[in-house]
């Protein structure tokens, strides 16, 4: 198991938690017709928090994927390999258990910052947090 959390493109989403939960279960049937592992297919904000939280969280495949020369030499940097899914208004990102508290915080942030929203896949009540820091009932 992952600790999952997931951005979204804020124009994109509904504005209702009840709404909002069924797109989420249609953008994680994974049905758009790319790789999932490429940024180009997502919204420039969408792309500027990736390009951002892939330095702090390198993807465990794709163009952006550390050598593993690199990860057997760094074992924090294998720690924080994160497996990413890349859709066109949402990317969804697994982390380790063990930098779960640290991912939330540094995504949530990330967030905020490049006006994306952000929802915490893994928690019990599915917090919902949009840019401006209002949350979506």
């Amino acid at each position: 198991m992952s600790y999952d959390l997931m951005v979204f493109e804020k124009t994109k989403a509904p504005s209702t938690k009840k709404e909002f939960m069924l797109w989420f279960e249609k953008q994680t049937e994974w049905n758009e017709e790319h790789d999932y592992q490429s940024i180009g297919v997502s919204s420039l904000a969408l792309q500027n928090w990736f390009m951002e939280m892939k330095n702090t969280f390198p993807p465990m495949n794709g163009d952006y994927s550390p050598d593993a020369d690199l990860l057997d030499a760094d074992e924090n940097l294998e720690r924080h390999l994160t497996d990413y899914s890349i859709g066109r208004e949402v990317i969804y990102a697994a982390f380790s258990w063990s930098v779960a508290d640290e991912a939330y915080e540094f995504m949530r942030t990330l967030a905020q910052k490049h006006g994306v929203g952000f929802f915490n896949v893994s928690s019990d009540d599915g917090e919902i947090i949009l840019p401006d820091g209002g949350g979506i009932i």
